[in-house]
Parts: structure tokens; sequence; C-alpha cells
């Protein structure tokens, strides 16, 4: 189940062994991203998912927005 979660406690669970995936556009991503992120498109995840990410670590998504 998502819920939102502070600065803090991503690098708690990235430093515990969790997958930080940026949902961002490619041209974003490949401008600035978060340092060890990998990169899963939104319009891509359900496609992608699953070859990319480990299904028994946890997975914390982010995506910046200025909205």
């Amino acid at each position: 189940m998502p819920k939102e979660i502070r600065r803090e406690g991503v690098r708690r669970l990235v430093a515990e062994g969790a997958q930080l995936v940026e949902v961002l556009p490619s041209p974003e991503y490949e401008e600035d991203h978060l340092p060890g992120a990998i990169h899963v498109p939104l319009r891509k995840i359900d496609s992608q998912a699953r070859d990319v990410l480990d299904p028994n670590r946890p997975v914390i998504v982010y995506c910046w927005d200025t909205v």
C-alpha cells in the first residue's frame, strides 16, 4: 500500500536495501536524478517493473512534480 515518506525515511530504507525508482520521463531523468535511482518511466512501469525490480525488496517510487 503506497504511503508518503520523508527524506530521512528514504535514506533509511535505501540503506536497508530498498529499491529507489524514479518514474520521471526519460529526458528529465537524464537531466537530473537521485543517486542510485533505477529509471522506470511511469508510462512503462507495467511492462518494465517485473524485469528490473526485485520483488523481494521494498520499492520507493519517486516523481518530482512542480504542480
